[in-house]
């Protein structure tokens, strides 16, 4: 995903560039053919320049800043005298994926995976099994981590609601038969469960997220969520012994609550599928919710919309090139610039203020460019 800018423009001094990739372009200097050839009729009019017209200039920049492309292309042999300077810059942060190559592999070989195995498992889990028994084998496994969810609120200093998680946990292990039922988010209770984890923990005191991994049959996480979920799987076996330490009943704990989240998210996943970049649509619906979840611990508001429609740009208008005196909902996208119905706008009286995301280059123009004849 990179953005690339080009933007032609005269000036008397200098020019400043602040954007990631732009190639400033001074004057074409007129081809030595041409030159020669009107030299010997004597016609001086090859190294002159014409003037421009206000009009018609505005009307030329307004073009090429809507397209760059539409800007005069110079031919071979042009631009020898080392008028053009090409800055570029890296948008992407390198540490946010950096071992891309293997988590591609890894998901689509999960791709595979779930496509033949845990989405057919799933639609017979969710289709021939009775709801009100496949809801309480869930509640019973989630009840199972609430201590975890009460410890984790306990670390970020929630006692208020560690002590509403402890409540719950009592609730329905006893109330609830063991976990099987959720009488606590009922009538009089009112006790909502609440996720948490040593994941979140971290994140909460501003540990980052780390690289992004794709672990197979785990699906997508960070470095700091896997060794979060670590934690969070040892902390009963530890303190409690016991069961908690059998295989018994870990692999169907690990089985449920995976096919519960396949056909929780399965709409989702569908979407994923569907767009053309499935490994980029998870990765970043993942770190974006990650993102979400951190801040509503910090009770601020998701920085971003994590739908996957919002992460694919389909929720979002057109985005069209900003400029001056123009109003930009007039401009039709897809149409070129000839094809626009433009409406001159009042300037505004305080102009959105400009972030630069790079540093500042002045580049002054060649020596040789002087004031053209006339």
């Amino acid at each position: 995903m990179s953005v690339s800018l080009a933007f032609a423009a005269l000036a008397s001094s200098s020019a400043a560039i602040f954007t990631p990739q732009i190639a400033f372009q001074s004057a074409a200097p007129v081809p030595a053919a041409v030159a020669q050839d009107a030299q010997a009729s004597g016609d001086n009019s090859a190294n002159s320049v014409q003037p421009t017209t206000p009009a018609t200039a505005e009307a030329a920049d307004l073009d090429q800043a809507i397209d760059p492309s539409s800007a005069p292309q110079p031919e071979d042999g042009e631009h020898e005298t080392g008028d053009t300077i090409v800055v570029s810059g890296e948008a992407a942060d390198p540490m946010k994926d950096p071992l891309v190559e293997v988590n591609e592999a890894a998901f689509e070989m999960s791709q595979e995976v779930d496509a033949a195995i845990i989405e057919p498992v799933a639609e017979v889990y969710e289709e021939g099994l009775p709801k009100p028994i496949r809801s309480g084998l869930r509640n019973f496994f989630r009840n199972l981590l609430e201590p975890v969810n009460a410890l984790n609120f306990m670390l970020q200093l929630k006692p208020g609601k560690a002590f509403e998680t402890l409540g719950r946990f009592a609730i329905n292990s006893t109330v609830g038969i063991g976990g099987l039922v959720d009488v606590a988010k009922r009538e009089p209770f009112n006790l909502p469960r609440r996720r948490n984890g040593f994941a979140n923990t971290l994140g909460y005191y501003g540990v980052g997220p780390g690289p992004f991994l794709v672990v197979p049959l785990l699906g997508p996480t960070t470095l700091r969520d896997a060794l979060g979920g670590a934690l969070d799987q040892a902390v009963l076996p530890t303190a409690v012994g016991g069961i908690f330490t059998s295989p018994a009943l870990g692999i169907p704990a690990y089985t449920i609550t995976s096919l519960e989240d396949r056909i929780e998210f399965d709409e989702r996943i569908a979407k994923i599928n569907a767009s053309d970049d499935p490994y980029y649509a998870v990765r970043e619906t993942y770190l974006c919710r990650r993102e979400a979840d951190i801040a509503a611990l910090k009770n601020r508001p998701a920085p971003r919309d994590c739908s996957v429609e919002a992460i694919l740009g389909e929720s979002d208008p057109a985005v069209v090139p900003a400029i001056s005196g123009v109003n930009a909902n007039a401009i039709t996208a897809g149409e070129t610039p000839s094809e626009m119905q433009l409406s001159i706008a009042e300037p505004a009286a305080e102009p959105p203020a400009i972030i630069f995301v790079s540093k500042e280059i002045v580049q002054p123009l060649p020596s040789d460019y002087g004031t053209p004849e006339r």
